[in-house]
């Protein structure tokens, strides 16, 4: 749903990577980047974020109050990380999150969604436990696109190419070595960014036969 003077609003939910933690600059967190990409494909785009830190699955839900009161056309959910290390079941988490999407697609908005990253790449994991932290991630992972995509959602990054990257190079990582640095931002943006363009156009012929 294309909203006002045809400009498209893009909301942002989740946790502290949602909100931009370890951004140098708050130009650099993931809603600024993904809408600079959309105003860069010709459309008029605006961002407000509704993410906290420290967020789970299951504060989705109050996010996801706020967000519908500004009616946002596209909504993207950064989520998992911290369901991962508070050990929330899967299915629990996974549930909460459908729950979330289900909603914001009841409000007419297209759903973007960046599973739980893969954090076995951290370097504070110790080598003994990567293996146990990469399936445990990914048994959330695989719970949460089953989850999303059931709720009409859609899933960025899907075979989790980003979290590879960022095995491979430090500088993704800010100072504390959890969160991305603004590079590591413009990783995950650049991951998000097709997804997010496809949601926008699948806005734009809501818009034309509404």
């Amino acid at each position: 749903m294309l909203n006002d003077l045809m400009t498209l609003r893009l909301a942002i939910l989740g946790d502290s990577i949602a909100y931009g933690v370890g951004a140098a600059q708050p130009t650099d967190a993931l809603g600024p980047s993904l809408a600079r990409d959309l105003t860069a494909c010709g459309l008029q785009a605006q961002w407000r974020t509704f993410a906290v830190p420290g967020a789970r699955s299951a504060d989705l839900a109050r996010q996801v109050q706020s967000a519908r009161l500004w009616q946002p056309g596209i909504v993207v959910i950064i989520i998992g990380a911290n369901d991962l290390t508070h050990l929330v079941p899967p299915a629990s988490a996974a549930a909460d999150l459908g729950d979330a999407v289900r909603q914001l697609r009841a409000a007419e908005a297209e759903v973007v969604v960046a599973p739980a990253p893969d954090l076995s790449v951290l370097p504070q994991v110790p080598p003994a436990m990567r293996d146990l932290v990469q399936a445990g991630s990914a048994l959330l992972r695989q719970a949460q696109e089953q989850a999303v995509l059931g709720a009409g959602g859609r899933i960025a990054d899907q075979q989790g190419s980003t979290s590879a990257i960022f095995a491979t190079d430090p500088a993704l990582f800010a100072h504390d070595r959890f969160h991305p640095s603004s590079a590591g931002y413009a990783m995950i943006a650049k991951a998000l960014a097709p997804v997010v363009r496809a949601a926008a156009d699948a806005c734009g012929r809501t818009d034309k036969v509404g």
